[in-house]
């Protein structure tokens, strides 16, 4: 059985939005997108050596799906590499081809096609940004693992990886680290 783990980057007010370019996600009328830029160099490193180095698939949601496609095929270095290599599970209602390699298309009943997917042999799913696909998830207690990056940054508004205050959950440390500048790493096993 595989495992599905998130990997979020999170304000310390726990907002997840838009963490990497100014474009990135103005829905809602944000506007504070890139706010994870100065921290960046430091942070993917650790992300690299910790969630990144082991086998993994994708399972993203459609817009993060596009955002990553309009990117990672183009680009050469090691993290390109991985994103491009694994297979990337992408939960869309659009009819179009995805056009990246090793793209594979989930819809119809999510949480029935996220659970058997999780049935079957394979790497561990990793969920990168897909705030939407994460609250389905979360909602249905399908998350084995949360791996969150917190930056110390106050962000105000923006959409909060835990949308949800009725979905009440006890999580377990299986580990932290954290970067000199002042980023916490902190992996959850939830506790269902």
């Amino acid at each position: 059985m595989r495992k599905l783990a998130i990997l979020t980057f999170v304000s310390a007010d726990g907002v997840m939005q838009a963490p990497g370019h100014p474009d990135e996600d103005r829905s809602g009328g944000f506007d504070r997108g890139g706010w994870a830029a100065d921290y960046w160099n430091e942070v993917m490193e650790q992300v690299m050596a910790e969630a990144m180095a082991e086998s993994y698939d994708l399972l993203l949601g459609r817009k993060t799906y596009d955002t990553f496609a309009s990117h990672w095929p183009h680009a050469d270095d090691p993290i390109a590499r991985k994103l491009n290599e694994s297979t990337k599970y992408v939960v869309t209602s659009a009819t179009d081809e995805l056009q990246w390699k090793n793209s594979v298309k989930i819809s119809g009943d999510i949480v029935e096609e996220i659970t058997q997917l999780k049935k079957q042999e394979g790497p561990l799913l990793q969920i990168h940004g897909s705030w939407q696909l994460i609250q389905t998830l979360l909602s249905n207690k399908l998350i084995d693992e949360f791996r969150l990056w917190t930056f110390p940054l106050l962000i105000g508004s923006g959409k909060r990886l835990f949308a949800d205050p009725s979905t009440p959950s006890n999580l377990e440390l299986s580990k932290t680290n954290s970067t000199s500048n002042g980023v916490t790493m902190s992996f959850y096993r939830p506790i269902y």
